[in-house]
């Protein structure tokens, strides 16, 4: 019987699926989430209380929407910061604010428990296969004796530095992300209306100087209706965006490419698109190219 505990608090889209491949791996899993049934749907035995998770458990993990959620959850009231204990370790793996992250390993250090920032890659399909990439800042020791936990989601860990540089590469990729997501988008819409095979297209982009992310493992399917929903949706791609203006705000760096995702997926947040995987981004730029829709036979 394996003896390892692990309490994971937030088990929606990603840390649902964390959460089984912690399970299946043979690690005792307690859950907490909002949403009634949720640790049980993910093979994990639901915690009474969040105290209960804590108290009970030596490590605990996060997979919270953003940095008020995780704020709430670790310093507001009766939160892990008041039934925590020395020697345990927290790991956010939600993509938030770097400030936000150092402030709260500040007040969880003052009581003897690590805070690990691990921002991770890979969407649900990644989380699925526990084949994530983890992005991981905080103490180095602290993070080695944990490996057993990131083993069973994770096939590639790299610790970047010091307590926040796991969210700041999170961010940095992220945005990465948003760019080319949402600049295939505009393309393939323009492909679509010029008449091109979008498959022949996506076939030459991807032996030319515009591959990206998109172009090889979201477009393909998305060319055939297949928009692999279940991953990040629109509105939480923006709220990533904000958080990376936010960053170089603080860094004092220029931030001229911008302007172009969050209008992209500002648009598509205003066109009822969302709550819906950021893949959709395509169709709110179709809707206003004319009604394009990518797997839609051409009628011109």
């Amino acid at each position: 019987m394996d003896n390892r505990k692990v309490g994971f608090i937030g088990l929606g889209n990603m840390g649902g699926r964390m959460t089984r491949r912690l399970v299946d791996a043979g690690i005792r899993v307690t859950g907490f989430d909002t949403q009634s049934g949720a640790a049980e749907r993910a093979g994990a035995t639901s915690a009474s209380s969040l105290a209960q998770l804590v108290e009970s458990n030596p490590l605990i993990l996060l997979s919270l929407p953003d940095s008020k959620a995780v704020e709430s959850v670790i310093s507001g009231e009766n939160g892990v910061l008041a039934y925590c204990r020395a020697g345990q370790t927290v790991v956010d793996l939600s993509t938030a604010a770097a400030s936000s992250t150092r402030h709260l390993h500040g007040l969880l250090a003052a009581k003897g428990v690590n805070y690990i920032d691990a921002g991770i890659s890979g969407g649900a399909a990644a989380a699925e296969k526990g084949t994530l990439t983890l992005m991981v800042g905080g103490d180095a020791s602290a993070i080695e004796s944990i490996a057993w936990a990131f083993a069973p989601i994770a096939s590639k860990v790299v610790v970047m530095g010091g307590s926040g540089a796991g969210h700041t590469t999170k961010l940095l990729n992220n945005f990465l992300n948003a760019v080319s997501l949402a600049a295939t988008a505009e393309v393939m819409v323009a492909g679509k209306k010029a008449g091109l095979d979008l498959h022949r297209l996506l076939e030459v982009l991807n032996s030319s100087s515009g591959v990206n992310f998109a172009t090889l493992n979201r477009f393909p399917r998305i060319v055939d209706g297949d928009y692999l929903e279940g991953g990040l949706t629109g509105k939480l791609m923006t709220k990533d965006l904000v958080l990376y203006t936010d960053l170089l705000h603080e860094l004092g760096t220029a931030s001229l490419n911008s302007a172009g995702p969050l209008a992209s997926f500002g648009l598509a947040t205003a066109l009822g698109y969302g709550d819906a995987i950021s893949n959709r981004v395509v169709d709110a730029i179709g809707d206003i190219s004319g009604g394009v829709r990518l797997h839609y036979p051409n009628t011109q």
